[in-house]
């Protein structure tokens, strides 16, 4: 049992460490990208919050259950205390992943305006002990819920570094893999639906089986669901059947010929075209530019890359 915990703190603190060293080198890339690091026009703040879900429990492979501990990712620009509020974003990481693996992707949200917080998933992540564990996926809408919770509570409270950084009336969430069925469960799921959240952008993602059906409906949070043509992990299909069930409004990105991962780290010009199309749909969505749907099919149609499908 005592090794069990030790491990559980050297795993954590491996993890916190490893993205203190990321935090530092600003143009290091993320995991597996190719390419330059992304302009920096705007100052952003990144830290490292250390969040527990006391109420539920974390399972791992190898040792006891303990508390659910999110070490979770904050991005915003400006410096702390600057002024606010912002929309918030919740990105999910996929299977076996960190929040670094995406680092250019979330880089470019909190660019735009947004507060971006990326959880380290208890189980999912490549140091979980015992290793990652894909069964925890289940879990995984609740701890999104959770994150969202804390922070609105963070900037609610009258002192403290998040202090008036969130607007608490837009909120999205985004993921990828299984992180993307996730969001899709926390967004549209009857058993885990979170009404705060108003927009979703699902990265090559697919229902949660097993959890008793989805209600897509009128008052539903606006979609992006985004895939490639060759990806074997999840397949098209997947995603093509709950982009017809959902409710307007709603648009499917098709990448022709890209696989499950590149296009949201590395592969060009994919990934900026996935960039500037989801950056474009949550400043519409939540409200930080001014509507302009007209311009979302201009930035997803991309002959031979890109092929975006529209209903409003």
């Amino acid at each position: 049992m005592v090794r069990a915990n030790l491990g559980a703190r050297v795993a954590v603190a491996g993890l916190l460490a490893a993205f203190a060293a990321l935090l530092a080198a600003p143009g290091a890339r993320g995991a597996g990208a190719g390419g330059t690091a992304p302009v920096v026009s705007v100052p952003i703040t990144t830290s490292v919050l250390e969040l527990t879900d006391h109420s539920r429990l974390a399972r791992p492979l190898h040792g006891r259950p303990v508390p659910r501990r999110l070490v979770t990712i904050l991005r915003y620009p400006g410096s702390p205390g600057a002024p606010g509020p912002r929309p918030l974003i919740v990105f999910a990481h996929g299977f076996a992943n960190t929040p670094a693996t995406y680092r250019r992707l979330l880089g470019a949200w909190a660019q735009a305006g947004f507060v971006v917080a990326a959880p380290v998933f208890p189980l999912l992540n490549p140091a979980a002990p015992g290793g990652p564990d894909e069964s925890d996926l289940i879990n995984e809408p609740g701890d999104i819920s959770f994150v969202i919770s804390q922070l609105l509570a963070d900037s609610a409270a009258p002192t403290g570094a998040l202090h008036g950084l969130i607007d608490p009336t837009r909120i999205a969430v985004a993921g990828q893999s299984d992180g993307a069925i996730a969001a899709l469960a926390v967004a549209d799921a009857r058993r885990f639906r979170d009404p705060r959240i108003r927009a979703a952008v699902i990265l090559s993602g697919a229902e949660m089986s097993g959890i008793g059906g989805y209600q897509f409906g009128p008052a539903g949070p606006a979609l992006l669901a985004v895939q490639g043509t060759a990806d074997t992990s999840n397949e098209p299909r997947y995603t093509y059947a709950y982009f017809r069930a959902a409710a307007r409004p709603k648009y499917l990105l098709r990448l022709p010929g890209a696989q499950h991962l590149p296009p949201y780290t590395y592969e060009q010009p994919q990934l900026g075209i996935v960039e500037r199309l989801s950056t474009a749909f949550l400043e519409t969505y939540l409200g930080v530019a001014p509507s302009d749907l007209a311009e979302l099919p201009a930035l997803g149609d991309r002959p031979g890359l890109a092929e975006l499908v529209a209903e409003l």
